[in-house]
């Protein structure tokens, strides 16, 4: 077996464009699953409905609440050339960090007009208060409203991933969205989560699984793609968390017993397995985090995951190589594709046990 550190190129493998997906399943739960044992002993094809006949029925099965908001505004300068923001996130009493694209990049003290659904229904004027880079500006918040999130609120869409190539519709606002979203932050959603139901939540609670949840806000930097082939070179971006003091309690309580954690997506296994690495276990707090898991990774806390099928070279894919072994999950991978799995955040999951 070779020692060499694996490349960008090892984490290849042929995804036709038909396999993405770029419309929800008719229901959350219809989705499917494919089960993957880390012991090995290849693949099982199931539903997500088959999730609750899957566990052990002792795990403690941890959620990221972030809620994704309408964070793309659409506007145009005084010249009638088009802007286009990605809200970020709330940087002072009046002021917003975001991704902005123009043709003819952003001025301090551009006004930036917003264009909305409704006539007439147009916050006011935004104002271009700094120019960053990486093509990130600070934003003035309009006069006649509060708070970020209460504008995109107003005159925001559904940032949906550029790959599904489509304009947001009214279902996205409620499936490109958790049941069990609280706190508002990402412009990306924790897809994994997306499968999940009250009624399959109350079936996971009957069979004897404990929930828990942490905040990770997630960034547009989720779809930066890898630029160079030696991974220990990739610039990771950040993403804000929260683990919440229960969460922290309650997780310890899991490992004190011996019970599995499991963790539904890869925002999950980055805020648990990071602040693990910073702190030697799970505490509670707040803050950011940057971890790139790879393989070689040791990892503290997640014992199984739930996650959707990933892009090929991606820093997701990476990771559930390291959580899996590389040769299995390309395997798993391959076996998908040549199934019919969909792929990406509409698409289905993978269960790691």
């Amino acid at each position: 077996m070779s020692s060499r550190e694996p490349t960008l190129g090892d984490y290849h493998f042929d995804l036709p464009p038909s396999a993405i997906a770029r419309e929800p399943t008719a229901e959350r739960t219809a989705a499917r699953l494919l089960a993957l044992a880390r012991s090995g002993g290849g693949v099982q094809d199931k539903r997500i409905s088959d999730l609750p006949d899957l566990v052990r029925g002792d795990e403690l099965i941890v959620f990221n609440d972030t809620r994704v908001v309408p964070a793309r505004l659409r506007g145009h300068k005084d010249t009638g050339g088009r802007v286009e923001l990605l809200a970020l996130e709330q940087v002072g009493p009046r002021s917003f960090l975001a991704m902005g694209r123009s043709s003819k990049g952003f001025t301090v003290g551009q006004p930036i007009h917003l264009e909305v659904a409704a006539p007439g229904t147009a916050p006011g004027p935004l104002y271009i208060e700094d120019v960053r880079e990486e093509g990130r500006v600070v934003v003035r918040l309009p006069d006649a409203v509060d708070d970020l999130w209460e504008l995109c609120d107003r005159a925001g869409e559904v940032p949906l991933p550029p790959y599904m190539e489509r304009a947001p519709q009214a279902e996205d606002a409620v499936r490109y969205q958790t049941v069990y979203a609280r706190a508002p932050g990402a412009v990306a959603a924790p897809t994994a989560g997306l499968h999940f139901t009250d009624a399959l939540l109350a079936s996971l609670s009957a069979r004897g699984c404990e929930r828990a949840f942490v905040t990770l806000h997630v960034g547009p930097g989720t779809f930066a793609p890898v630029k160079v082939d030696r991974l220990a070179d990739h610039r990771m971006h950040s993403e804000r968390y929260v683990v919440p003091e229960v969460t922290a309690d309650t997780i310890a309580r899991a490992r004190r017993e011996g019970r599995p954690v499991l963790a539904v997506g890869t925002t999950v296994v980055r805020t648990l397995e990071g602040v693990a690495q910073r702190h030697g276990e799970v505490v509670a707090g707040a803050g950011e985090t940057d971890i790139f898991i790879r393989e070689g990774f040791d990892f503290r806390v997640v014992d199984q995951l739930l996650t959707n099928f990933h892009l090929p070279g991606s820093t997701l894919l990476v990771l559930v190589s390291a959580f899996a072994g590389r040769e299995p999950v390309l395997a798993a991978y391959r076996h998908a594709v040549a199934s019919g799995y969909r792929f990406f955040s509409y698409g289905d999951a993978m269960l790691i046990r």
